[in-house]
């Protein structure tokens, strides 16, 4: 029996049961992007001999713990994973997390619209687990190949240097997909008040795999108990005119008098397949899971409680990635989410060095560390198991070298079968949901929304305008009347655009399409159910940010927000 102490790991501290193949659809391939333990030695090796982010620059790091409730609902964790940290009530893991705004450079302005980064480094006994999300539950695309394409067009403009509405619409306008996105974005949401007062999502679909070895889809969610809270635009400049970064002072200052931010974290649970009752795909990025058909179940605590004590080496080098899993969780084979696993962490790679994971604040903190890499830039310390023969560097060996772990956990996901292809997913729906967001967010969000839209495609071209009203007409009436209203168009001025090339409408998109304006929408959130991400939302001003939010809760984190 071979000495446990001497198990081969990753560097994320994961003990590593196969070291002879990769993750493959068959024994004979092909092989799937996400083979993070391949991808980590193989790239590793690549740099064995011997710059900013370029998305999510600007962002601020602190501490914490998750406590578990040892339930996932009202249910033990063990029916659904056996991923440690989740088991016991009670159970404290050691967390970094960090948020941050995507598309501005690392001095930018921390009210400006944009996505914010929220992403969470768990320190469990079973090695590091991330999970990289979101303040909102939806991303613009669904496949990872358009994902230099997206940041391009948010980013400023190659010849300008000046972030354009004209380029920002033009690729979205192409991208019926990003309507949902955009609608959160561009409402009050798109704005945070700080970065306590905001939701958390993992955006991504995963898969919580138990002992068993069986295996159901998941999405996972952040509420934060001292409520939600927005910034119109208006107000969001008053802010900017005062404190570029306002949101890392509120987090640091709470922290720094005791005032401990917490976040209750949720799942929604869904059977591991297919699921072709419904008219979307389950792993689609661009899509939520409504919460009256797959409710939310409490999880744990997540408790803020400690500040960096530098952040160059804590905030500008800690690295996180989405193929960072546990025993227990696993990946889906959301498109995106299989991009983001290869990406990000060659990304860290490419930044910070082929040993970022040796740096204290990437380290797996609670887990041993056995590897047989070494060497690359930076390299300070080579991963030796106590009583490791330090001659051998490759595995198998017979010489007191590392080998396997023992135990391989059973992992019993569908089988797949299909014919290799470059193609989307089949129930694209890209308008329902949509629609639903613009009829369960609060009237003052929808109002900033559509002032927002307005006042920024007023700065576009004609062609740019015309195929983003024909897409708010096909979301709702209300949403394309509004906007066009403010550019002095109808929807007569756009009913005759034919669908974009390849784009797939539904039965229902092509009776819209024929009634462009005139299909009699209601703004009845009631008829939608609970709309996750739609909760209940304070209208923050400039002179609270600026003077510092309160933590008392601004309203119920799972109550309907139209109620």
């Amino acid at each position: 029996m071979a000495d446990q102490s001497k198990t081969l790991t990753n560097r994320q501290g994961h003990p590593i049961t196969n070291n002879q193949s990769q993750r493959t659809v068959g024994s004979r391939g092909p092989a799937t992007l996400e083979n993070y333990q391949f991808l980590e030695k193989i790239t590793h090796f690549d740099r064995e001999r011997i710059p900013e982010r370029v998305v999510h620059a600007r962002g601020f790091v602190c501490y914490g713990e998750f406590e578990a409730t040892g339930k996932i609902g009202d249910e033990p964790a063990s029916k659904y994973t056996r991923a440690k940290l989740f088991q016991q009530a009670g159970k404290k893991t050691p967390l970094a997390i960090r948020f941050s705004t995507v598309i501005g450079g690392r001095d930018s302005s921390e009210v400006a619209r944009d996505p914010r980064g929220f992403a969470v480094k768990f320190y469990t006994e079973d090695g590091n687990w991330d999970l990289v999300g979101n303040n909102l539950p939806v991303f613009f695309i669904r496949d990872a190949i358009k994902f230099p394409d997206v940041i391009h067009s948010l980013k400023p403009d190659p010849v300008t240097f000046r972030q354009e509405p004209n380029r920002i619409f033009d690729f979205m306008s192409q991208t019926p997909e990003s309507m949902h996105m955009l609608t959160h974005l561009f409402s009050p949401r798109g704005i945070p008040a700080n970065y306590r007062h905001m939701e958390g999502f993992g955006v991504n679909t995963y898969k919580m795999v138990n002992a068993n070895g069986d295996t159901v889809l998941v999405k996972y969610h952040f509420h934060p108990r001292c409520g939600v809270a927005s910034l119109t635009a208006d107000e969001a400049a008053k802010v900017q005119g005062q404190d570029l970064g306002s949101a890392s002072k509120d987090l640091y200052e709470a922290i720094d008098r005791g005032d401990y931010p917490q976040w209750d974290m949720y799942v929604q649970i869904m059977e591991d397949h297919d699921h072709p009752e419904l008219d979307w795909d389950p792993l689609d990025d661009t899509k939520i899971w409504p919460e009256s058909d797959f409710p939310l179940r409490h999880v744990g605590v997540m408790t803020l409680n400690r500040n960096v004590e530098d952040f160059f080496n804590e905030n500008e080098q800690i690295a996180m990635g989405t193929g960072v899993l546990v025993d227990g969780l696993d990946f889906s084979d959301d498109k995106m989410l299989v991009g983001r696993t290869f990406s990000y962490s060659d990304t860290q790679r490419y930044r910070v060095g082929t040993n970022y994971l040796q740096l204290p604040i990437n380290q797996a903190k609670n887990a041993a560390v056995a590897t047989n890499l070494s060497g690359g830039s930076m390299s300070y310390r080579r991963d030796l198991a106590p009583g490791q023969n330090p001659h051998v560097n490759f595995e198998p060996s017979i010489h007191n070298g590392l080998s396997e772990a023992q135990r391989e956990e059973p992992n019993n996901p569908p089988e797949i079968q299909g014919r290799l292809t470059r193609s989307v997913i089949e129930r694209r729906n890209d308008y329902v949901h949509a629609r639903g967001r613009y009829c369960t967010m609060m009237d003052w969000e929808r109002d900033d929304l559509v002032l927002n839209m307005g006042t920024l495609l007023g700065q576009c071209e004609r062609d740019v305008q015309e195929r983003m009203l024909w897409h708010f007409f096909l979301i709702h009436d209300d949403y394309g009347s509004r906007v066009a209203g403010m550019l002095g168009m109808t929807a007569a001025d756009v009913a005759g655009l034919a669908p974009l090339p390849k784009q797939v409408l539904t039965d229902e998109d092509q009776k819209r399409l024929k009634a462009l304006g005139r299909n009699g929408d209601t703004l009845d959130p009631k008829a939608w159910g609970q709309w996750t991400g739609s909760v209940k939302v304070h209208r923050a001003t400039a002179d609270e940010v600026v003077k510092g939010m309160p933590s008392g809760a601004q309203g119920g984190m799972t109550s309907q927000a139209a109620d």
